[in-house]
């Protein structure tokens, strides 16, 4: 939650800008400085900069909730506390697919078939809720240049004939797909840390990272002394923002 954005926290736009001139733009950046440092940047009393702490900590704050309405919420609407991979077997097991709220990992061998599955998950998050999709769009973070927008299109097309039977629904859901090629870890956790603004923008239902082992193994050699703490920072600051994302708007990452 202290990955939610200053915009979102009611501040004044003003306010905003004026913090976001010295690198402040989210919960966190706000709260790990001093009262005197945020005195210094917001030009605010002491009085008034204790005010926006309490402000800033009430917005970030996770609310609370009792088992009960969590398992009421799922209960009410059951589908959408999912999104089927249209694979029976594979979403038996999931009891029901891939969890909206919360991060999914896909492993296996090179080869098996990961980033296949990513762009069908694509295609499935932009159907609408009647066919069993979330109707939104989706973010696809593509760390390999492995993603293929012909594939996307065949997909489509081979699995759902007779909703996409125009080149105009081909058209839609291609733009719905929102593509960035982000090749090291620090560009992909900045892509991460940007998300925020843009997921409420484009009513993005569907985030995919295709894939983090790919950049980690690139830059990080556990063999080397000081590689493992920051390959272990890296992968947990990034799972946090993710998780955040996901559980702030209900969606499977």
């Amino acid at each position: 939650m202290a990955a939610k954005k200053l915009r979102r926290a009611r501040l004044s736009q003003e306010l905003c800008e004026r913090l976001s001139r010295h690198q402040i733009t989210t919960c966190q950046d706000f709260l790990c400085l001093s009262l005197l440092e945020l005195m210094k940047v917001t030009g605010q009393s002491y009085y008034d900069v204790k005010k926006l702490l309490s402000k800033v900590s009430q917005a970030c704050a996770p609310k609370m909730q009792t088992a009960y309405e969590m398992k009421l919420r799922k209960s009410v609407n059951p589908s959408s506390a999912f999104l089927s991979t249209t694979l029976h077997g594979l979403d038996e097991v999931l009891h029901g697919g891939v969890p909206c709220g919360s991060l999914t990992e896909v492993t296996s061998p090179p080869g098996c078939g990961k980033t296949q599955f990513c762009i069908m998950m694509s295609v499935l998050a932009t159907l609408p809720v009647s066919m069993g999709g979330l109707d939104g769009a989706v973010v696809y973070i593509d760390t390999e240049s492995a993603f293929s927008a012909e594939r996307l299109v065949e997909i489509a097309g081979n699995r759902f004939p007779s909703y996409f039977d125009s080149d105009e629904k081909l058209f839609s859901m291609t733009c719905s797909v929102h593509l960035y090629r982000e090749l090291t870890c620090d560009s992909v956790l900045k892509r991460i840390l940007s998300l925020e603004e843009e997921m409420i923008s484009k009513k993005v239902k569907l985030v995919i990272i295709d894939s983090v082992a790919s950049v980690v193994r690139k830059e990080f050699d556990t063999k080397l002394q000081g590689n493992l703490a920051e390959r272990s920072n890296f992968l947990a600051k990034g799972a946090s923002v993710l998780k955040y994302l996901a559980e702030e708007f209900s969606i499977p990452v």
